[in-house]
């Protein structure tokens, strides 16, 4: 065994060898713009409001660009159009004029200076220009002739990218099944996010804003639970304790069921499908040529529970696509999948049709898949993604009616959504042989009514998203903290910065530039505050005043070891950290910083100027993990019942040789003092006794509470706990 340590050892210094050749190789100084290279000679299109922001491979000298000769607009008739230009150390942003870019007056063209210098002497050279036409709506693709040339495009590009980078990178990204159990919390409905808004009686999933449900693999109305595993649909009465049993359990042949909504007696079970008539659809002269992957298609199944042990099927919806996320408001369901465009077809087959196939039926009726139309088909003009997302909305109260479906090319993978209205953050990068510099995140907005989702505004910041924590909306606005870079490149740093835009998502204020050199692994926004966990070799928690959104701020950091990977309010005053502690270990080839269990901390962020770490617990030794430090969703808190409980499988180091041993794996249950700290009131486990591997089949995936009861649920079997303390 320590022989095959020696050599993959020397397997992964040889690569790191070949990496750092590879990335700190002296760089020239270039620039691109948003969604395009800027040397593109294709005229883009862009929406009227267009706020062009230009990133450079390395920070420039602000005395070298000047505001009227060194980057300007002009329309058609060669005349300058008033803009505004805002510099930072590796970008700037050229603001439209009032009212926005007129498209009568298009094709505009934006001038970039050749003159422009960065901090170590270089130039960019000769002028660069982008040529771009401005449209006040998201475009509507017309045909499968127009359709068909967006991808070719994106084609065009992605060789481009795969030939200046020589093989390293993919400059197109597909995005799969993202773990939207990622999402973020507003504070502003801090309530609804410790799981506690059923009155006491029984918890409610752990959500992001007050209102807005969010599927999960288990859910409870107090009487029943519910819950998707293993392509099954389990139904447990689960009182009283000593006659619970199932009442119902549906299995599935072509359907993996993912998460659940309640509504009454509705259930809405989202899952994975996959079908070869689905998947060839309109190409079935090519499907023979195409990697079919096991599955390929999201689908929604309602059912009507009226009575639990008969579920009866009232519609399901069929949406070809990965699954990305969906909410619920009220009776409104909203569904959200990614198509990932096979557009490499084109090159033998350019008539190939991509459409994404969608199916909407009641009842028991045979599914009739039909590609969406190209009039019901827009696209994000900026977008480099290559894939269509497309948005279900129905009405559980108006079953029969057919969901309302709207479809977009250039979608992104993350969502964030309060009851008026929708964001999607949607990743760019250039396409040059220096792209992962130039990463950017494009966000559109969606006002939401009943079935209705239809396009706001959109705006851009640099760097890329953590996830659904790193966006929030709070009395118009919408707040969001933002990566740029990589914390490996030594050449251009990683940074992070918070932005505050406005309902017309233009940036109005930003804190930028902090922690240079790591990058954000958790947020929090709660109300006027926001709460940043950024690492490398140490935590530094950083306080945000977000009071006035002309002027935001920081106030306080805190370094300790480890990282918070989610952060959970416990009241005004205190904040929950769950993530890894870390220690340092040197070895022949340096120093590096390895995780060594789950911590949980109480931070005490009552002078927001000082915020400390109140107490702390860590749990187990390295390997240990939870579901919570990746899915917030797994978390059951309740402050009145003095309930923080999450599954854990935790391991202990042997002494001996130094190898990790299984030591506990299931439900801890703890109590949360802010005198006394952590207190352990119990730990629940499904697994065998003296077990030295962790079963599947056994393994505690969710807890609930149902009045004076906790609830462990695992793909075998649910256990009732009685709360004692």
């Amino acid at each position: 065994m320590k022989k095959r340590v020696t050599i993959f050892s020397f397997l992964i210094v040889g690569l790191a060898i070949i990496l750092a050749i590879v990335f700190q190789t002296k760089e020239p100084f270039e620039v691109s713009g948003t969604g395009n290279p800027v040397l593109a000679k294709d005229t883009q299109t862009v929406l009227s409001n267009k706020t062009w922001m230009l990133t450079f491979t390395k920070e420039f000298k602000k005395d070298s660009i000047n505001q009227d000769e060194s980057i300007y607009v002009t329309d058609k008739d060669g005349q300058r159009v008033e803009s505004k230009l805002e510099l930072s150390d590796d970008y700037v942003i050229v603001s439209p004029p009032d009212g926005g870019y007129d498209p009568k007056k298009g094709p505009y063209e934006l001038h970039i200076s050749g003159d422009i210098e960065s901090v170590d002497g270089k130039k960019l050279g000769e002028q660069k220009n982008i040529k771009f036409t401005a449209v006040e709506e998201l475009p509507t693709v017309a045909s499968k002739k127009e359709l068909n040339k967006l991808f070719t495009a994106q084609l065009e590009q992605m060789e481009i990218a795969q030939r200046n980078s020589r093989g390293f990178f993919e400059s197109s990204k597909e995005s799969t099944v993202s773990s939207e159990d990622n999402d973020g919390a507003s504070n502003a409905d801090m309530g609804a996010s410790e799981a506690e808004s059923a009155g006491g009686g029984h918890s409610d999933t752990n959500v992001q804003v007050q209102g807005v449900d969010e599927a999960d693999i288990v859910k409870t109305d107090g009487d029943f639970i519910y819950q998707a595993t293993d392509q099954k649909l389990k139904i447990t009465k689960a009182a009283p304790v000593e006659k619970m049993t199932v009442v119902s359990e549906l299995r599935y042949k072509d359907f993996s069921p993912y998460q659940l909504f309640l509504d009454g007696d509705q259930l809405v079970v989202i899952g994975t499908f996959w079908d070869e008539k689905m998947y060839s659809g309109g190409n079935s002269k090519v499907a023979g040529e195409m990697i079919m992957p096991m599955y390929d298609s999201t689908k929604a199944i309602i059912y009507d529970i009226s009575d639990r042990s008969n579920p009866v099927v009232q519609k399901t919806i069929t949406l070809e696509g990965n699954y990305v996320s969906s909410r619920k408001i009220e009776n409104h369901v909203y569904l959200i999948t990614n198509k990932y465009a096979d557009y490499w077809i084109l090159r033998e087959h350019p008539e190939a049709d991509l459409r994404p196939r969608i199916s909407d039926t009641n009842g028991e009726e045979e599914e009739k898949l039909e590609a969406v139309p190209y009039d019901g088909i827009r696209y994000f003009p900026d977008s480099t993604e290559n894939n269509f997302m497309t948005i279900a909305s129905l009405d559980l109260n108006q079953i029969q009616d057919d969901a309302a479906i709207t479809t977009y090319v250039g979608s992104g993978n993350q969502i964030y959504m309060s009851k008026e209205n929708l964001y999607v953050a949607v990743p760019n990068y250039s396409h040059g042989p220096h792209w992962t510099h130039n990463e950017s995140t494009e966000l559109y907005k969606f006002g939401v009514e009943g079935t209705s989702v239809e396009f706001r505004a959109n705006g851009s910041i640099p760097g890329y998203l953590l996830n659904q924590f790193s966006m929030d909306e709070h009395k118009g606005y919408f707040r969001v903290a933002a990566t740029k870079g990589q914390t490996w490149d030594e050449q251009s740093s990683s940074s992070n910065h918070l932005f505050i835009l406005d309902g017309g998502m233009n940036v109005v204020s930003s804190v930028e530039d902090l922690a240079r050199g790591e990058r954000i692994y958790s947020v929090r926004f709660m109300q006027d505050k926001a709460y940043v966990v950024t690492f490398k070799e140490v935590d530094p928690l950083f306080v945000f005043d977000l009071s006035n959104p002309n002027e935001p701020k920081v106030l306080g950091e805190l370094k300790i070891p480890g990282f918070s990977n989610y952060l959970h309010p416990y009241d005004e005053n205190h904040l929950i950290g769950f993530g890894y502690d870390t220690k340092l270990e040197k070895d022949q080839w340096g120093t590096r910083v390895v995780t060594n269990g789950v911590k949980i901390s109480l931070f005490d962020v009552s002078d927001p100027t000082n915020p400390l770490e109140k107490h702390t617990e860590i749990i187990g030794g390295r390997s240990t993990h939870s579901p919570l430090n990746h899915d917030h969703k797994a978390l059951l808190f309740n402050k009145d019942k003095d309930i923080f409980a999450f599954p854990i499988t935790s391991y202990d180091e042997n002494d001996k040789d130094g190898s990790y041993r299984l030591a506990f794996e299931g439900a801890m249950v703890y109590g949360i003092d802010p005198d006394k700290g952590f207190t352990m009131h119990t730990k629940i486990t499904h697994q065998q006794e003296n077990t030295l591997y962790e079963d599947w089949e056994n393994m505690v995936q969710r807890i609930l509470y149902i009045d004076e009861h906790l609830y462990t649920v695992t793909p075998k079997e649910v256990k009732a706990t009685k709360i004692t303390w």
